[in-house]
């Protein structure tokens, strides 16, 4: 199968598909002799699996040792249950961070008149090197 078909097949484009062989995430596939790539079904699997892999936020590094978990028939189940633990950890963590933001920048409407005068309490937020992003 060409990089085309697995493209369309993954959901991926084939820029992101040279990506991930070049970094080494999955195995790159053996050429034809006019130099395409000719991908068998587990490059197919692999990518498949990366996909949704990425699609749950695991990072490039996260996703490797998924793929080295998944590859592995003598894997424990406790070091996949480990790593999405400390990623719904990760998870948790951003989310209250975005609630922040929302909080902070919520209240910078608040005080934004929003009309033609110059003055904008946003604009002077931003500006300001005094107060954190949270505070």
């Amino acid at each position: 199968m060409n990089i085309g078909a697995v493209a369309k097949q993954t959901g991926l484009n084939a820029k992101t598909i040279r990506y991930y062989e070049s970094i080494n995430l999955v195995d790159s596939p053996p050429r034809r002799e006019n130099g395409y790539r000719e991908y068998s079904e587990k490059n197919v699997q692999q990518l498949w699996f990366l996909r949704h892999a990425r699609q749950f936020g695991f990072s490039i590094d996260e996703c490797r040792d998924l793929l080295s978990l998944w590859a592995n028939p003598n894997r424990k189940s406790v070091e996949v249950h480990s790593l999405v633990t400390e990623k719904v950890k990760h998870i948790e963590q951003h989310i209250q961070e975005l609630r922040q933001m929302k909080k902070v920048l919520t209240g910078l409407l608040d005080e934004c008149p929003g009309d033609d005068s110059p003055h904008c309490s946003i604009i002077a937020r931003l500006a300001s090197e005094m107060e954190s992003p949270n505070g």
